[in-house]
C-alpha cells in the first residue's frame, strides 16, 4: 500500500518546504486539488524539492480543459519529475462547469471516457510517429505539425486516475483508466455496494479485470495531538461531510447507509447559506462511518482495519491544521507491507 498525502490550503511560498517535509515523513505521494488555487503549478514547485515521491493532481477538473491542454501539462510534469506523475481527473458538477468555468456540460460519463481516450492518442502521437488523427463526439485533435510536438516521454506511460462517487462514473474508471479515486466521502458500504460493482462492470466492459484498476482511496481523518485538537477536528470534519452530503451526486453515499433523506435537508439548507445548521446534522454515527477518528495511533489501526484488502493507495484527506507528529506516528503505525 502507499500512502498519500496532500496539499489543501496552497501557501505556493511554502510549497517546496511542505513538499520536502511529505518525502522526510514517509508519505509516497503527494496530490494537489483544484480550488484555490490549479492543482498544477504547485506540484512543477514540488518537483524540484523533491527526489523520491509521486506527485498527482486529484483531481484537476477535466471538463475545464482540453485534451491536448491536459496531455502537455500530464507530459511537462512527467519528464520533469523524471517519472514520478499521475494525472488524476474528475468531473466537477454541472453549476461549476458551466458558471465557474464557463465550459461545457454534457453526457459527463461519455465526454470523460472519449477526454480519456483522446489523451491517450496524443500521447502515442508524440511517442510515435507524429500524427494525430482521434475524431469523436466531442473532442477531435487531427492537427500536430513538428514544431508543435514535444517529442517522446522517456520515463513511460503517464498513468491516469478519475476520480468518482456514482455507478455511471466509476465504471467509465473501470473501462478506460489507470485507478479510480475513490472520494473521502464514502463509507465501507457505500463502497461494497456501489464502487466495487460499477468498477467491475466498466473494467468488464473493456475485457479488464478489477485487479487491473488501480484503487486510490482517500480517507477523512480526525485525530489531534490534544483534546481541543481533536474536538476541532471533528467540527470542521462534520462541516466538510455536510458539504459533500448536500451534493446531489453524492445522495448515493448516503442512500448505501440508509441515510438518503438527510441529503434533501442538507440541499435546501445549503441553498440558503445555513452552513453552521447543516453541520449540526451530521451525528457522531455518521461522522465515525465516513471519517476515522481517534488518537493517531487509534487512527492507523482503524485505517488498517477499513481498507486491508480494499486500497492500493490510501490517501489521508484532513481538513484542517494537523501537526507533523501527529502525521509521523500514524505513518509509523500503520503497515506498509502489502496493499491494503
Amino acid at each position: 500500500m502507499k500512502i498519500d498525502g496532500s496539499l489543501i490550503a496552497i501557501d505556493f511560498s511554502r510549497v517546496a518546504e511542505q513538499a520536502r517535509e511529505y518525502e522526510e515523513l514517509g508519505y509516497d505521494g503527494l496530490f494537489t486539488f483544484e480550488g484555490p488555487t490549479e492543482p498544477f503549478t504547485p506540484l512543477m514547485l514540488a518537483v524540484e524539492h523533491t527526489s523520491r515521491i509521486e506527485l498527482a493532481t486529484g483531481v484537476a477538473i477535466a471538463f475545464a480543459r482540453n485534451p491536448m491542454i491536459l496531455a502537455q501539462l500530464a507530459h511537462e510534469l512527467q519528464v520533469y519529475s523524471r517519472g514520478r506523475f499521475i494525472l488524476g481527473l474528475g468531473s466537477q458538477i454541472k453549476p461549476h462547469i458551466e458558471r465557474r468555468f464557463s465550459a461545457t456540460w454534457s453526457h459527463p460519463t461519455a465526454r470523460m471516457r472519449e477526454l480519456i481516450l483522446a489523451l491517450r492518442a496524443i500521447w502515442e502521437c508524440w511517442d510515435g510517429d507524429g500524427k494525430l488523427d482521434f475524431r469523436g463526439r466531442f473532442y477531435t485533435h487531427t492537427l500536430m505539425t513538428p514544431i508543435f510536438n514535444p517529442g517522446p516521454n522517456p520515463y513511460g506511460k503517464i498513468p491516469v486516475f478519475l476520480g468518482a462517487v456514482g455507478t455511471k462514473m466509476t465504471e467509465v474508471a473501470g473501462e478506460v483508466a489507470d485507478g479510480v479515486l475513490v472520494h473521502p466521502f464514502g463509507t465501507p458500504g457505500s463502497f461494497e455496494k456501489v464502487t466495487r460493482p460499477a468498477l467491475a462492470t466498466g473494467a468488464a466492459r473493456a475485457g479488464r479485470k478489477p485487479e487491473d484498476v488501480a484503487i486510490a482511496c482517500q480517507a477523512m481523518i480526525v485525530t489531534g495531538a490534544d483534546e481541543d485538537e481533536y474536538q476541532t477536528a471533528r467540527l470542521v470534519t462534520r462541516q466538510q461531510i455536510a458539504f459533500y452530503g448536500s451534493t446531489p451526486a453524492y445522495r448515493c453515499v448516503l442512500d448505501a447507509e440508509g441515510w438518503g433523506d438527510l441529503h434533501g435537508e442538507l440541499h435546501r439548507l445549503s441553498k440558503q447559506g445555513r452552513w453552521t445548521e447543516m453541520s449540526d446534522l451530521i451525528s457522531d454515527e455518521i461522522l465515525e462511518a465516513i471519517a476515522v477518528c481517534g488518537e493517531p495511533k487509534q487512527v492507523a489501526a482503524r485505517l488498517e482495519a477499513r481498507y486491508r484488502g480494499v486500497a492500493d493507495r490510501l490517501g489521508f484527506s484532513i481538513y484542517y491544521p494537523l501537526k507533523s507528529e501527529c502525521i509521523a506516528e500514524i505513518l509509523a503505525t500503520l503497515p506498509r507491507e502489502a496493499a491494503i
